[in-house]
């Protein structure tokens, strides 16, 4: 009997004693039944294939892959797709795979689902310690009950993950190659726009630019020599004219007392003083041998004679004619007007001009800071553009690589196998699990029997059941039950008590 839910080893060896054909009695009725459970159930056939992800033929450091997407995501994108009604029912309908229920489109969906529930796609994992964390392929499987149309749908969804992944490929890089057309479309414009800007403002700012800012104090300090050395010759000009015209005045006076009469030896005195003064000035500016020292010493010595001969008189004569003297003068003080007039032009000029060099170098500093602006979002725009063009280059070359399935490909390592042997029911598992499942049958059968049990065999059994102690053991005198007890390894002479 159970004692507290527990049972003693000496229970045991009785209950197998008594009820040792038990065990095997269920296994042996249960592997019966599994084996014929093998031979009764439908079969099914396992075709199966190994797809290999073999790496691009140009290494990535020469021409970087456009499509970056992790193999994990892709391969469950893939399946997602091919695994979908539109892909699967060209199938069932290619091959008939459900006759009986073919005619019936209301049961399609069941008929996909029954088919995506016989295909299997399994990643092999990467081998450990690798420092490739991509999965190196994959399996795929298709569980049917015709191994030639388990063999085809292997084939067939083999086929759809290689064009899959083809097409996949080629459209990301596209996609791509269109964006980045785009894209570069934008920032050839963008650049332009930037372009024509810095020229324009260049041609608005030209002259105070900070290039030319050395060069315009280069200019300016020309300039302001020029200036100084054109006033110094427009101030001797006009000293020349002023001295001419005293010259001119003289001339005239002395024409004019030259005339018929008695001239006093006071006039000619006066004469001779202004002319003594003329020379002074004369001699102050050129040689002793400018022919204007000479003739006025010329003069200066006549009117010495004249003072030395004393005063004349002279009949009445016509109007006097102007002398090559005066004439001359006339001339000069002419050319003094048109050189004066020449400088003076030309000091506004380079006086106009300085103020332009000025206000050129006084704006440099702003136009500066707004070249430095224009010229940092050209540059940038210019970045933008040349990152662009090679970006643009590259997904060219990556779609010639697609194009030349030199990219990353699937590759099937094995064609899908038509299938000898059944997949399922294997009769070697049902054999044996039946044969386990009767063993367990049959001690679970012992475990009810032992509970059932509520006879006491030992004074142990009878102190637990009754609560009181044992004061003696009445032997029992049955040689049946004697030898029962014996072999039971119960005390001789021990009665059972019920």
């Amino acid at each position: 009997m159970l004692r507290n839910g527990s049972i003693s080893y000496s229970e045991i060896r009785r209950l197998l004693r008594r009820y040792w054909w038990i065990i095997p009695s269920a296994a042996v009725c249960l592997a019966s039944l599994g084996l014929l459970a093998a031979m009764v159930l439908p079969k099914k056939y396992t075709s199966s294939t190994m797809v290999l992800v073999e790496p691009p033929a140009v290494s990535p450091d020469v021409i970087p892959t456009v499509v970056n997407e992790d193999l994990y995501r892709h391969l469950a994108s893939m399946k997602q797709q091919i695994l979908s009604r539109s892909r699967l029912q060209p199938i069932i309908e290619k091959f008939k795979l459900y006759p009986s229920e073919n005619s019936k489109s209301d049961h399609m969906e069941d008929q996909v689902e029954r088919l995506k529930n016989a295909i299997e796609v399994e990643l092999i994992q990467p081998m450990a310690g690798s420092s490739n964390r991509q999965p190196p392929g994959f399996h795929v499987s298709v569980t049917f009950s015709d191994p030639q149309l388990a063999m085809n749908i292997c084939q067939e969804i083999t086929s759809m993950f290689m064009e899959q992944n083809i097409s996949s490929r080629e459209k990301q890089v596209q996609d791509t190659s269109q964006f980045l057309t785009q894209q570069l479309s934008e920032a050839r414009t963008s650049l332009d726009q930037q372009d024509a800007k810095l020229a324009q403002f260049k041609r608005q700012y030209l002259g105070s630019l900070p290039e030319e800012q050395q060069s315009n104090l280069s200019l300016l300090a020309g300039m302001n020599a020029q200036l100084e050395a054109t006033t110094q010759s427009l101030s001797r000009a006009q000293q020349d004219k002023t001295f001419n015209e005293s010259l001119l005045t003289q001339q005239e006076s002395m024409l004019k007392n030259s005339q018929p009469g008695t001239q006093s030896v006071d006039t000619l005195d006066q004469q001779l003083a202004t002319l003594q003064e003329q020379l002074s000035g004369l001699l102050a500016k050129y040689t002793p041998e400018h022919p204007d020292v000479v003739k006025l010493k010329a003069q200066i010595e006549d009117v010495k004679r004249k003072i030395a001969a004393g005063p004349e008189t002279k009949p009445s004569a016509a109007p006097p004619r102007e002398t090559p003297q005066i004439q001359q003068l006339r001339a000069k003080i002419k050319q003094d007007d048109v050189l004066i007039a020449d400088l003076a032009k030309h000091q506004a000029q380079i006086q106009d001009q300085i103020r332009l060099l000025q206000s050129h170098v006084q704006a440099s500093p702003m136009v500066e800071q707004q070249l430095k602006e224009l010229t940092r979002n050209y540059q940038t725009a210019l970045d933008n553009y040349n990152d662009l063009l090679k970006k643009q280059q590259k997904s060219s070359m990556a779609i010639d690589l697609e194009h030349q399935q030199q990219s990353e490909t699937f590759r099937v390592l094995d064609a899908p196998s038509l299938p000898a042997k059944p997949s399922f029911p294997k009769k070697l598992v049902f054999v044996g699990g039946g044969f386990g499942a009767g063993i367990a049958l049959g001690i679970a059968i012992l475990y009810l029997l032992a509970m059932a049990d509520k006879a006491m065999y030992t004074e142990r059994d009878v102190e637990l059941c009754l609560k009181l102690p044992v004061l003696t053991m009445v032997p029992n005198f049955d040689p049946v039950l004697a030898g029962q007890a014996g072999l039971a390894g119960e005390r001789p002479g021990a009665g059972r008590v019920s």
